[in-house]
């Protein structure tokens, strides 16, 4: 299954694009599913969890509990 983080600040295909793209450089990430409406990205391969959620901040949206 993978990771799988709470984010907010979601809301359009926007948000999924510059997520996806900033997980993907992320190294050990290898899919990346945003889904805006439960509020999630799931992010498969062995990715640093710490590495995934400084990515998502990074674009502008808050990860819960990092």
């Amino acid at each position: 299954m993978g990771l799988v983080l709470r984010v907010q600040g979601m809301s359009c295909q926007h948000c999924v694009d510059t997520i996806t793209a900033a997980v993907k450089r992320v190294p050990g990430a290898t899919d990346v599913n945003v889904d805006v409406s439960n509020g999630l990205v799931t992010v498969g391969g062995k990715a640093d969890a710490r590495a995934v959620a400084a990515a998502i901040e990074d674009s502008g949206y808050g990860v819960a509990g990092s």
